[in-house]
């Protein structure tokens, strides 16, 4: 069995906390999305129809609100496309996200950019950038939350 490449490698590790971040999204759990970001001033994220949010204490303060306001969320991803760059990586994905907030809730298709960054051995995310897929809706979509 052939030996992985360093790339194959550095491709799975990105995926593996691209995922821990959605796990965390879906989850609603604060201290698991802390885990997966680094804690630097220049760090962004641009949540759909927020301005841009510059520095990870505007960034978590994003994730607790969102956090706050959702009862219930459910997100899952199809076409994860990585790149990896020496010690900078994205991926780009859909987003099929379901939220349930007090008596309602959405659904919506959110293209996404997740970029991260490798220091002492741990990438981690630092730029987090979604747009919605207007007119487009999910797979499946229905009525009913599950």
């Amino acid at each position: 069995m052939p030996t992985p490449s360093r790339a194959a490698i550095d491709e799975l590790a990105v995926l593996s906390v691209n995922d821990a971040f959605y796990e965390a999204l879906g989850s609603l759990d604060l201290a698991r999305m802390d885990e997966v970001w680094w804690h630097e001033d220049w760090v962004r994220c641009l949540h759909p129809g927020w301005d841009l949010l510059i520095g990870w204490d505007a960034v978590q303060e994003s994730w607790a609100t969102i956090f706050r306001s959702t009862l219930q969320m459910r997100v899952a991803i199809s076409r994860p496309l990585v790149h990896v760059f020496g010690d900078t990586a994205w991926v780009s994905c859909v987003e099929h996200v379901t939220s349930t907030i007090e008596n309602d809730f959405t659904t919506a298709l959110i293209e996404a950019t997740n970029i991260f960054v490798r220091k002492n051995g741990h990438w981690r995310l630092v730029h987090h950038h979604t747009t919605p897929l207007p007119g487009r809706a999910p797979t499946g979509a229905s009525q009913t939350v599950q």
